[in-house]
């Protein structure tokens, strides 16, 4: 009978915890911008099954209104959507959200080191040192176009070995991209069969299909808890702990063989900074910042870049008749000699064709999550410090009031009437603000010099009996087109 009214009294104070817990939430959310009900205990994810999406993104800014809140165990997360908006927050608020988020699971991951994910003098000094290290290895130079030029022919030389026969082009594109960021941090290559290429690429394509996931809000939620239990989660910092060790190997490798005087890559620049600041007392060179830079030029330089030309791949492969406009205007242009960065300026159609592709197919879910660093009013409503802010950047490349056909696969949206390439300032798939990408130079240059090159020398082909590639995408951190096969068909052989 005792404990039969100890548990009763337990589950009335519990009840009245959440009660008050409840009331609460509806307090903070009456001052926010509008949103959907929490319920107890579970918040949103009766609504959001725990995992934001894109479609649900959509729809909630359809009932709500294109600035909402998602309240998350008493925690507002602000959506920012469409472009009027995302630009107003992410421009005309730089100062209130350039800060990262910090969650349990991305401490364990980064320990608040690097560029993409630390904040404060952290990260201004190293993002700081990131673009002046990268302007010194060539970076919007002719040294780092012939870099980019000899991938692209590595690339074309696989596909030529296909003989035409259907080819998954995910590892060679991969192995491209992952290749010019080696040469960059490395100073070398990696070969497409080398098990420390595959191991890595595997670990950096797991950790971003896990970000979002149910398993990663549980981790979120109750750290404490899932850092002491088996499951994906543990996978992912397995993954990431042997890419941090492989990066710090080769840290050693370059102190052991020092050229600090004739700088080859990165990690010698760094190497070099580190000795000269070591004095400073407000420096934060060290090199567990180094070994986080290095990880993030190889999720951020790797996976956006050869995602967007799967998705390129896939497209033209879809829509011959673009593909045969793209490889008549090189022809007509650049019909001899290597084609250059340079080239995209007689390039228009081609150039318009790949805006669009980055458009019609954001990589990201969204736009990485900001935090507020201060109380203030935006657009008339109060969003208070600490919020997280998610800028929806899909929604601003998809917005109705901004593009003439957003879901169609259209290039004519970067064209004027006269065929003219047409830059828009809606266009914001590198962000915008304080935290717009550290490589989007090299990525322009990338995307553009691997495709036309693929697009001089092959035909992109159906395989036999396939109607359509789906275009439907996978969502998780990153958005992947399914897995597909297309045969390159080289120019002289093509029907």
């Amino acid at each position: 009978m005792e404990q039969l009214w100890m548990f009763s009294m337990f589950l009335l104070l519990l009840l009245s915890l959440s009660g008050v817990y409840f009331v609460k939430q509806l307090r903070l959310l009456r001052r926010c911008p509008p949103g959907p009900l929490p319920l107890p205990v579970i918040g949103i994810g009766w609504l959001t099954g725990f995992r934001l999406t894109p479609d649900l993104l959509v729809q909630l800014a359809k009932r709500y209104g294109n600035i909402y809140t998602l309240l998350a165990w008493n925690l507002p997360v602000i959506v920012l959507s469409g472009y009027k908006v995302v630009k107003h927050g992410l421009i005309d608020h730089a100062d209130y959200f350039s800060e990262r988020v910090e969650t349990p699971f991305l401490r364990d991951l980064s320990k608040g080191k690097g560029i993409i994910l630390s904040n404060g003098h952290t990260w201004k000094q190293q993002r700081r040192f990131g673009l002046v290290a990268m302007r010194k290895l060539g970076v919007g130079k002719t040294s780092i176009e012939i870099e980019i030029q000899e991938e692209a022919a590595q690339l074309v030389e696989t596909f030529t070995h296909a003989n035409g026969q259907p080819l998954d082009p995910l590892l060679p594109v991969t192995n491209a991209f992952f290749n010019l960021i080696a040469i960059l941090v490395f100073g070398y290559r990696f070969s497409l069969e080398e098990e420390n290429f595959q191991k890595l690429t595997d670990g950096i394509n797991y950790g971003t299909r896990f970000m979002g996931s149910f398993s990663h809000v549980l981790y979120e939620v109750f750290p404490w808890l899932m850092s002491r239990i088996p499951g994906p989660h543990q996978k992912t910092l397995s993954h990431f702990k042997f890419i941090y060790d492989l990066v710090k190997e080769e840290i050693e490798k370059h102190k052991e063989n020092q050229s600090l005087h004739e700088p080859r890559d990165f990690i010698d620049y760094y190497l070099l900074q580190l000795k000269r600041s070591k004095n400073e007392p407000s420096n934060t060179y060290d090199e567990d910042n180094l070994a986080a830079c290095i990880v993030d030029f190889f999720i951020a330089g790797t996976e956006t870049s050869a995602t967007t030309l799967q998705w390129a791949l896939l497209y033209i492969t879809n829509h011959p008749d673009v593909q045969d406009e793209v490889y008549k205007e090189i022809q007509t242009n650049c019909s001899s000699g290597l084609i250059c960065y340079q080239d995209r300026k007689k390039l228009p159609y081609t150039n318009a064709v790949i805006h669009e592709i980055l458009r019609i197919n954001y990589i990201l879910s969204f736009g990485i999550a900001r935090r507020c660093n201060k109380d203030m009013n935006m657009l008339g409503f109060y969003i208070p410090k600490g919020s997280i802010i998610v800028p929806d950047l899909r929604s601003v490349l998809l917005d109705t009031t901004q593009w003439e056909t957003p879901e169609k696969f259209n290039p004519n949206h970067f064209l004027d009437k006269d065929g003219k390439f047409m830059a828009r300032e809606e266009f914001i798939p590198f962000g915008a603000g304080a935290r717009i990408c550290l490589g989007e130079q090299i990525a322009r240059m990338e995307i553009f010099l691997v495709f036309t090159n693929l697009l001089r020398n092959f035909r992109f082909q159906l395989p036999r009996g396939v109607k359509q590639l789906s275009e439907e995408p996978m969502n998780g951190l990153t958005v992947h087109p399914h897995s597909y096969k297309i045969c390159a068909i080289p120019r002289h052989n093509a029907l």
